[in-house]
Parts: C-alpha cells; sequence; structure tokens
C-alpha cells in the first residue's frame, strides 16, 4: 500500500476551527494509520448499543453524563461498561471519575473532526 500524499502533520492548526482526526478524504489516500484511526472511530460507533450511547452523551445537558444517566440502553451494566470502553478506546469519549460514578464526556472536537475529514469539499 502507497503512503498517503497528506498527513496530520501537514494540516494547518486553526485556533477557532475542529483539528480533524484525519486529513479530509479528498486530500489524497489515507495513510495506514490513519485509515486504521478512522477505521477505528466509526467501527466504535456502527454498534447500535454504542451509538445511543454516544448520542445520550452528546445530547445530555451540559455534554457530560453520569453512566448513572445512561445506562438504560437495554443491555446489561456490565454490557453498557463494555461498549463505553470501546468508546473511549476509540478516542470517542473521555471519562473522569467522581466518588463511585464515572462521568463521560465527547472528546473535544471529535464529531466535527470527523465531519470534516468526510467532507467531499475538501
Amino acid at each position: 500500500m502507497s503512503k498517503s500524499s497528506s498527513s496530520l502533520a501537514d494540516l494547518p492548526v486553526l485556533q477557532d476551527e475542529p483539528v480533524p482526526c484525519c486529513p479530509p478524504i479528498t486530500a489524497g489516500e489515507l495513510s495506514v494509520e490513519d485509515s486504521e484511526k478512522m477505521a477505528a472511530m466509526f467501527k466504535a460507533l456502527a454498534d447500535p448499543v454504542r451509538l445511543r450511547l454516544f448520542s445520550k452523551i452528546a445530547s445530555h445537558p451540559g455534554g457530560e453524563a453520569c453512566v448513572c444517566d445512561i445506562q438504560d440502553v437495554g443491555v446489561s451494566q456490565p454490557t453498557v461498561s463494555h461498549h463505553l470502553r470501546k468508546l473511549r478506546e476509540a478516542g470517542l469519549l473521555t471519562s473522569q471519575r467522581r466518588g463511585t460514578w464515572v462521568y463521560y464526556t465527547v472528546a473535544p472536537s471529535v464529531v466535527a473532526g470527523m465531519a470534516a475529514m468526510l467532507d467531499l469539499r475538501g
């Protein structure tokens, strides 16, 4: 497989714009590293339970949700924890333990960055 003609290092960093996870799809062939990173994010969101959990967190007031507020997605609590871990490993969520509860937020700029990567206007 050939190397990408652009990489994350080639992207300008702008103060008020989201930083894409990877170069726009129209910028050139994705590198192996960028394609693996992208695939992990989309794979994590491809599961209906994970997508619901991600949506619950993203739409929760303040953009932050306690696991106690989002666990009712039709699966057991250990399964919810498994899915949340997969979303964190893919870089889509961050978490913070406060006492006995864990609070989740969508990783900064991740949704806008994924959208920018898929923007065909380049």
